[in-house]
This record gives structure tokens, C-alpha cells and sequence, in this order.
């Protein structure tokens, strides 16, 4: 019997996720993007070209067509309530509801209910009303602090003194923030990523990745929506112990207990940022959808029908035997436009050399005349996929570099060199 499927978003995450859904031969896919991803279009039976956050016309071209499951890639339809208004219409839904997202979509609220439940691996932190307190205590704390707005920043909103900012930066930045403003103790470790399955009771882990947000190699310049990201064949990372991954997974665990406890049950996928400190693991943050480019690499790996996964998720019924990821190391590299992030030169034509065996996941582009030019954010993904690292790694690099034309990416991603200085790093702290 065939599934209509609804995948909302129109980034590489989406495509990533369109193309794993297209693998099932009894899954019709419909699509909602604002612009046209040629990836997604092209698996796509029908697509609705539509800004993701006008619920009622999403919903009512679900409804339209007979949509019977919907996943929402990005995280704004979830925070202008996607997910409740195709529930209400009897589409299940792969994404949390409106409350449930404010794990994301407020961090003042995810930090009190982390501290209210003692759920561990909460910074120490204030949330403050009004701008000119948060100046104050900046102003006077004897340390280094983490500044970020309430709401939501694509990944480029948060301010961390002695890495982005000084003392005086940090004040400016705040004075520049409008509503609420969370400042947390500055955490020092080694970042990464656990995203899961969750069906609102039960929660299914995915490989651990780690992504690169700093716009240059060596990790330098600003921060990005993510450069690109790896992954290791035995799905852990080499500076994160078994028992650093268990306690990160026991604090995802607890609050997706909170959650149901306080009834506002969470259902879709929840990526957890942690940064590996001396002292295990910490909560930099959570997201309420797969992670943009960390989604790429595990769902590259994953074997498993992701079909039924939307189905146990939305009927409460996951278990880890429905869900199997392949034992190889994945990397991916992003090209993005020269300038970006600060000043990104866009319609610029691309150029397609042999890209080999890696995979290719389209992000912010646009079609015009079966030209492929690029737009203002990042531009397309390369996945490698191999038994070790560094084979996953030749094969993404050699991926990107065949591409022609004004676009740039971080060739360091994924490299022995990178991966050896995050381990050193990890011992020094440790």
C-alpha cells in the first residue's frame, strides 16, 4: 500500500532526508519548500512552493493530497505550530508540537526546566528580562560567559567570550539583543552531536557526529550553520568515552521523561549539543529537528526503513531493533558562496566535475535554464561514506574540489591532522 509522505524544507537536511524515504518504493513523496531544491524536486510527485512557516496553506496542501505522515526539517514551522495543526487535521506528524519545540525555540525555557527537574549537564546560567541587567552582570562577572538571544539564530547567534568576543564585545552584543537574553558559564571541552528517534517515551540514538561551525579551516572566522561534519565507524568519537555517551544519552532521556511528565510530550527527533568538559559531558543545547549538515551523515548511514521509523514515532511504538545504521565512517563537506557568511556573493554559476561515489545533497541553490548558480547560504553537500575515516574523507574532499565556480569549503574537515588535535585537546583537559 503506498505512503504519502510530506517532507517539509527545502535545505540539505531535506534533501538528505527525501532521499532516504525515496529508497522505499511504496512511499510518495510531496514537498513544501520556499525556493526550489532541485534534489528534493526531483523525488518529489508534487511540490508546494510556499514560505515553511504558513501553516494553513502547508496543511492545507497535505490535506489536499492526501498526506497521511509529515517530517519537518526545519526548526520555524515547528516554532509557528506545523506540528499542531496537522495533528489536528489527523496527519501524523514527525516534528514536536509548538510547546514541545521550545526546547529549541527558547532557551530560557529548556534551562529552567533542566534546573527545575535537576536533569544534569545544566551550565550554571541566568535568563534576563530586560538587556540592560544582562549588561550589568556581564559587566561584572569574574570569568568568561556564553551570550545568546532567547529565540532562535539559524546557529549563529550565540557570543563566547575569549573565542568570539572580549569583555567589551560581549556587553555591545548584548546591548544589540532584543527580549530576553540567556548568559551561561563559558564551557571549555570538545563539541559534539547525539540525535534520536524519539516517539514521546522512547528514544533511539543515532551515531554521534561532529560538526564545524567556524567559517575557516583551522577554526577560524565566524560562526556558521555548519561547514560540514564526520562521523567514526564505531559511532562514538575517539575524545568521547563510553561513559561520556551514556551520560549524554541519560540527560536526553530525562527530558523526554520532563516532558511527558509535564504533558507536553515530545515526538520526532532531538539533537543534543554537548561539550565534552573535564567533568563529562554538558548541555551547549537542544534542537527539536535533525541537525543541518549532522543529518547527512547519519542518515546516510542508516539501513533501516526510515518510513516505518516515522510510523513507530508517531504511534509510540520505536524500539532499537527497528532502527540500524551501517558501521562506517561518513564526512561531509559543504561548498558555500565566496564571502559567506558575512558578505556572500550569490548567482553565481556552478560547474560539476566526477565526484566519484560520494553523495550529493543540494542546499541553497537555484535552477535557471538547467544552470545551477549559487544563493546566499551554503550550497551543496558532499558525503563520503567508507570503512575508515580517512577513506570517507578522500572521497568527500575529492567531491568537493570538482566543483567549479565561485564557492569555497573547508578541506580540513575530516582530516587526521583536525581529528588528532581534538584528541590532544580532550587529553589536556583531562
Amino acid at each position: 500500500m503506498t505512503m504519502k509522505i510530506l517532507v517539509v524544507g527545502g535545505g540539505g537536511r531535506e534533501h538528505a532526508i527525501a532521499s532516504v524515504l525515496s529508497r522505499n518504493s511504496d512511499v510518495e513523496l510531496y514537498s513544501v519548500m520556499s525556493k526550489k531544491n532541485p534534489g528534493i524536486w526531483s523525488v518529489s510527485k508534487r511540490v508546494l512552493v510556499e514560505n515553511e512557516t504558513n501553516v494553513k496553506r502547508i496543511a492545507d496542501f497535505a490535506t489536499s493530497v492526501g498526506v497521511q505522515c509529515a517530517i519537518i526539517g526545519p526548526e520555524a514551522p515547528l516554532q509557528a505550530g506545523i506540528a499542531d495543526e496537522l495533528e489536528a487535521r489527523q496527519i501524523a506528524c514527525v516534528g514536536p508540537t509548538r510547546a514541545a519545540a521550545r526546547l529549541e525555540t527558547d532557551k530560557g525555557f529548556c534551562r529552567d526546566m533542566m534546573d527545575r527537574h535537576g536533569v544534569a549537564g545544566c551550565p550554571k546560567f541566568r535568563v534576563f528580562e530586560d538587556q540592560n541587567d544582562a549588561v550589568s552582570f556581564i559587566s561584572d562577572y569574574d570569568g568568561d560567559l556564553a551570550i545568546k538571544p532567547v529565540g532562535l539564530t539559524g546557529g549563529k547567534g550565540v557570543r563566547i567570550m575569549g573565542e568570539h568576543v572580549d569583555r567589551n564585545g560581549a556587553i555591545e552584543y548584548a546591548k544589540q539583543l532584543e527580549g530576553r537574553v540567556v548568559v551561561e558559564e563559558r564551557l571549555v571541552g570538545e563539541e559534539f552531536t547525539l540525535q534520536a528517534f524519539v516517539d514521546g517515551a522512547h528514544l533511539i540514538p543515532m551515531p554521534l557526529v561532529q560538526d564545524h561551525k567556524r567559517a575557516f579551516e583551522g577554526d577560524q572566522g565566524p560562526n556558521t550553520g555548519g561547514m560540514g561534519s564526520y562521523s567514526m565507524p564505531d559511532h562514538s568519537l575517539p575524545f568521547v568515552t563510553r561513559g561520556d555517551r551514556e551520560k549524554a544519552l541519560r540527560i536526553m532521556k530525562d527530558v523526554v521523561a520532563v516532558m511527558a511528565k509535564t504533558g507536553q510530550p515530545y515526538r520526532g527527533i532531538l539533537y543534543g549539543q554537548f561539550m565534552n568538559t573535564k567533568n563529562g559531558p554538558m548541555v551547549i543545547e537542544f534542537n527539536a529537528r535533525f541537525g543541518d549538515p549532522e543529518a547527512m551523515n547519519v542518515l546516510s548511514l542508516l539501513e533501516s526503513d526510515m518510513a516505518e521509523i516515522m510510523i513507530r514515532i508517531t504511534e509510540g511504538s520505536l524500539s532499537s531493533g527497528s532502527v540500524k545504521f551501517s558501521r562506517e565512517a561518513t564526512v561531509c563537506k559543504y561548498l558555500v558562496p565566496e564571502g559567506y557568511p558575512d558578505t556572500p556573493r550569490p548567482g553565481r554559476p556552478l560547474t560539476f566535475g566526477d565526484y566519484g561515489n560520494a553523495l550529493l545533497f543540494y542546499g541553497n541553490v537555484e535552477l535557471n535554464n538547467s544552470v545551477l548558480l549559487t544563493m546566499s547560504s551554503r550550497t551543496l553537500a558532499f558525503v563520503g561514506r567508507a570503512e575508515t575515516l580517512s577513506e570517507a574523507e578522500s572521497i568527500a574532499e575529492s567531491a568537493a574540489s570538482s566543483v567549479g565556480g565561485d564557492v569555497s569549503h573547508r578541506r580540513d574537515i575530516g582530516t587526521e591532522e583536525l581529528l588528532r588535535k581534538r584528541i590532544e585537546h580532550m587529553k589536556e583537559i583531562r
